[in-house]
C-alpha cells in the first residue's frame, strides 16, 4: 500500500501529457507575424539566439509557409568620362606645326559636356555674340526693347559680321567694363573685354564661350525667352559666304552659329574660331572651337571644322 506522502509527490509530479501541451504553446508563443506579412520564428537549440525573418505567402490550404528572401544590391552604371573621350578624338585632329586649338561641346538633351584644352584665345568676331547678349540684358535691366537703330546694327553685327555696326554695340554697353559687369551675371569667368574700342582682342576660353552658348540656348538664362529667340534668330541667317566652321558638324542644315577671324599684324598669323549651335540625329549640340597660329585663313578653318566634327562625334559614338 502506498504511503501518504508518496501520494501526495505522485499528485505533485505533472503529467507527461501536460507536459507536451506547455511545450507546444511555448513554440507558438515565440512565432510573430507582422502586418506585412513577415514571420518571425525565435530559434531554439542551435547555435544562434537570434530572430530568423522571411516572408509569409498562403499555402493552397490557406496556412502561412515561411519562404527566403535574398537581397539584392542596386546596379550602379559608370560613369562617362567625357572630357577623356573628347581628348581622345582631338588626337585624330591634325593641327599645323604652331597652331593650336580648343574645343568644347555640350549635349542639350542630357547636360553632358566636355572641354578640351583651357588655354585662352582671342575672339576676334564670336565676341559679336556676347556683345549682343550684354546688350539684350541692359535692355531687359532698362525694361525696354531694342531701338530701331540697336536692332539694325545687331542684325548686319550677327548675319554679316558687320564691324562698324559691332562697334557702334560696344559702346553702348559701355565696353570692356559693360561686357565683363554682364559676363559675371552669365556665369564667364575667364573673359576680358579688349581694351579700348578693340573688342576684337577680348580674350576668352572654350569653356567660357560654352557657358555663353547655354545662355542663349538652354533654359536657365539670365536673358529672357524673346530675348534669346531673337539672338538665336540672327545667329541661323549668317550671310552664306560665312556659313563654315562648327556648322560642319551638322547631319543638315539645322545649325546656328558665329564665326571669328582676324590676321595679327605681329605674327601675320591667323586666329579662326567658331561658336554655335548643330543637330545630329535630332539631338542638339552647343559647340566651340578656338584656335590660333594659323598661317592662313582657310588653313585655320579647315582645322576648325575638323576639330568641330571630332568633338561631337566623341558624344554621338561613345558608348
Amino acid at each position: 500500500m502506498e504511503s501518504p506522502s508518496a501520494r501526495r509527490r505522485r499528485r505533485t509530479r505533472p503529467s507527461r501529457r501536460r507536459r507536451l501541451v506547455h511545450l507546444a504553446l511555448a513554440a507558438v508563443a515565440v512565432v510573430a507575424v507582422t502586418a506585412a506579412g513577415t514571420v518571425y520564428v525565435k530559434a531554439r537549440g542551435h547555435s544562434g539566439t537570434g530572430a530568423v525573418s522571411s516572408a509569409a505567402s498562403p499555402s493552397a490550404s490557406g496556412r502561412k509557409t515561411v519562404e527566403s528572401v535574398e537581397s539584392v544590391e542596386p546596379v550602379t552604371e559608370p560613369a562617362v568620362d567625357r572630357d577623356a573621350l573628347l581628348t581622345k578624338a582631338m588626337a585624330s585632329v591634325t593641327v599645323p606645326s604652331g597652331a593650336e586649338v580648343s574645343a568644347a561641346v555640350l549635349d542639350l538633351d542630357s547636360g553632358e559636356s566636355a572641354v578640351h584644352g583651357a588655354g585662352a584665345f582671342d575672339t576676334a568676331s564670336i565676341v559679336k555674340v556676347d556683345i549682343l547678349a550684354a546688350l539684350l540684358l541692359r535692355a531687359q535691366d532698362e525694361g525696354r526693347h531694342l531701338t530701331a537703330a540697336e536692332k539694325a546694327y545687331a542684325a548686319k553685327m550677327i548675319e554679316n559680321s558687320d564691324n562698324a555696326s559691332a562697334s557702334a554695340l560696344w559702346d553702348t554697353i559701355g565696353r570692356a567694363d559693360g561686357l565683363d559687369a554682364a559676363n559675371r551675371r552669365f556665369g564667364l569667368t575667364d573673359t576680358t573685354g579688349g581694351e579700348g574700342g578693340l573688342w576684337g582682342l577680348t580674350r576668352t576660353t572654350a569653356a567660357d564661350q560654352l557657358t555663353l552658348l547655354r545662355q542663349v540656348f538652354g533654359e536657365d538664362s539670365e536673358l529672357s525667352e524673346a530675348s534669346r529667340a531673337y539672338l538665336r534668330g540672327l545667329m541661323t541667317s549668317i550671310e552664306s559666304d560665312q556659313r563654315w566652321g562648327v556648322s560642319a558638324a551638322a547631319d543638315g542644315s539645322a545649325w546656328a552659329l558665329k564665326n571669328g577671324w582676324l590676321p595679327r599684324s605681329t605674327t601675320g598669323l591667323w586666329v579662326v574660331n567658331s561658336i554655335g549651335r548643330v543637330t545630329v540625329d535630332g539631338t542638339d549640340y552647343l559647340v566651340a572651337v578656338l584656335s590660333d597660329g594659323n598661317a592662313t585663313q582657310a588653313k585655320g578653318i579647315a582645322l576648325v571644322e575638323e576639330a568641330a566634327r571630332a568633338a561631337v562625334e566623341s558624344f554621338t559614338s561613345a558608348p
